[in-house]
Order: structure tokens, then C-alpha cells, then sequence
């Protein structure tokens, strides 16, 4: 019985071992990652071979939704808004499904459920948020790996291009590199925001650095902010203020920072304040 029981024990000891052996994928997973203008887009997928096969209308009938590759579903990822094939898609990932109508025109849809294996076991239509009817074109040799990769890149567009066996299919694409520099534009012509000085300040406060110019961006920063008053704004207000040693408006600051922490019911800040204006000797 011993002997049995150390025989199972090698048996499982081997099978164990073998089972932690990594061996290449036959479909090994790829990453494309590019900058289009100013926004950052990613193509994940999995590279199926031809290996001897008949892709399409064979491995792949005509008429039948292909994956886009092999294993997880392609996935692309846009960093902004974009437009594919002139329709708008928002910032976001979908998943890359093909109708492969015929050996001239492909159907290449963008599905927002980017959790499959494979293709949906049951499709819906209303995920399919952009659709790129694309023309077919053969190319005059075979591309054993099948490849998707992004080109004739511009600052306001690209095509995410698909290549397998002797088939080519490019999506263009535009991004809004104009809208983003645009903003970027008017951001910096109109000065630096509220957000700007408040972060400035509060790290002349925690930095020890210029406590003059601290209590003059956190000034700036509360005056921008007025109409819409922000409690851990005005509390760093306050607490610039006392380091100045200007403690009648530090004492200000807290109070009205107190009170808009109670409206807010905002129990951090209730403390916060309710703890300087002990220390100060105001409550």
C-alpha cells in the first residue's frame, strides 16, 4: 500500500511540474499602442497564422461575425471622443467584430460589451455603436500573422488597419486634436485657473515656501471661486492665513468654511474646521 500511495505521489509531483511548463500560444497576444494627434489609442488582440489554411470563406465563412482575431475579444481603446468612419464614438473601449460579407466588402463593428470569448452567444444590435462598411482590397501576397496595426497617421486622424492572408481593410478615423489644442489655447491666453492658484498655495504652505505669495493665490483662488464657493478651499484659506499670522481672517475663513461643510454635510471638514477654530481659541 505504501508503494502505491508513492507512486500516485511521483504521478502528481510530474503532473504538477509539467502543468507550471509555458509553451508559446498559437495565437500569441499583441499590443498596439499610438498617439494620434493628442490622443492616445490602444489595440489589443491576439495574432492568429494562416498555417496552410483558407481563411476567408473557409476557416472564416462569408456571410458569418469573425472575432477579429483569435482567443479574448479585440479590443480598441480611445482616449478621447473620435469619429470612425464619420460616425461619432465616445471615449472608451469596444470590441472589434467583423461581418464578413463577401470577399469585397466587410461590415467592421465597434460593440460596446467588451467581455466575450469570441463572438456574443447572443448578438445584440443595439451594442454595435459604430459601424465601417469597408471595401475590400487583395493584396498581392499572403500575410501569414494576422495583424492590425494604425497608419497614415496625421494630427487629426489615422486608419486602424487590418491584414490577414492576401485581405486588407483600413478604418479611418479622426480624433479632435484641433478641439484639445483649441482649449489648451484659451487655457493658457486666459491665465491660470482657481484650480492653478489653489494648488500653488497650498504647496507654498506644506513646502514652507513663500507664505506672501501663498496668501495671495489663495486669495486669488477663493475670489474665482465666489459664485461657487468650495469648503476645503476656503479651509486652506484659513489655514494660510494663520501662518501669515493674519488671525482674524483665518478665524473668517474657518467659520464660513464650517458652515459650508455642515451644508454639504461633509463630516472631514466639520472637524477640520471645528479643530483650528479650538486652536485659535474661537469656539
Amino acid at each position: 500500500m505504501k508503494k502505491l500511495l508513492l507512486v500516485f505521489a511521483v504521478f502528481a509531483m510530474a503532473f504538477n511540474t509539467n502543468a507550471q511548463i509555458e509553451t508559446p500560444q498559437p495565437s500569441p497576444f499583441s499590443k498596439v499602442e499610438q498617439k494620434v494627434g493628442l490622443t492616445d489609442v490602444t489595440i489589443e488582440y491576439s495574432r492568429p497564422g494562416v498555417k496552410g489554411r483558407t481563411i476567408f470563406g473557409g476557416l472564416e465563412p462569408w456571410g458569418t461575425v469573425w472575432r477579429t482575431g483569435a482567443n479574448k475579444n479585440t479590443i480598441i481603446t480611445f482616449g478621447d471622443d473620435v469619429t470612425v468612419a464619420g460616425q461619432d464614438l465616445k471615449a472608451g473601449s469596444y470590441a472589434i467584430f467583423t461581418r464578413l460579407n463577401s470577399a469585397k466588402q466587410w461590415d467592421v463593428m465597434f460593440y460596446s460589451d467588451t467581455e466575450n470569448w469570441g463572438s456574443p452567444r447572443e448578438w445584440d444590435d443595439n451594442k454595435v455603436v459604430a459601424t465601417a462598411k469597408v471595401d475590400v482590397e487583395e493584396i498581392p501576397f499572403s500575410v501569414e500573422t494576422f495583424t492590425i496595426d494604425i497608419n497614415n497617421i496625421s494630427n487629426t486622424g489615422g486608419t486602424i488597419d487590418i491584414i490577414w492572408e492576401k485581405s486588407y481593410v483600413g478604418i479611418p478615423f479622426t480624433v479632435p486634436t484641433n478641439d484639445k489644442v483649441m482649449a489648451n489655447i484659451n487655457k493658457t491666453m486666459n491665465g491660470p485657473s482657481a484650480a492653478d492658484y489653489y494648488a500653488s498655495a497650498v504647496y507654498h504652505l506644506e513646502s514652507g515656501n513663500d507664505i506672501k505669495k501663498a496668501v495671495k493665490w489663495i486669495d486669488m483662488a477663493i475670489d474665482m471661486t465666489k459664485d461657487e464657493p468650495k469648503f476645503w478651499y476656503i479651509h486652506q484659506q484659513a489655514l494660510i492665513h494663520a501662518k501669515a499670522g493674519n488671525k482674524d481672517k483665518a478665524i473668517a475663513a474657518a467659520k464660513s468654511s464650517l458652515a459650508l461643510a455642515k451644508e454639504a454635510k461633509y463630516d472631514a471638514y466639520i472637524k477640520k474646521n471645528e479643530d483650528v477654530l479650538k486652536e485659535w481659541g474661537a469656539m
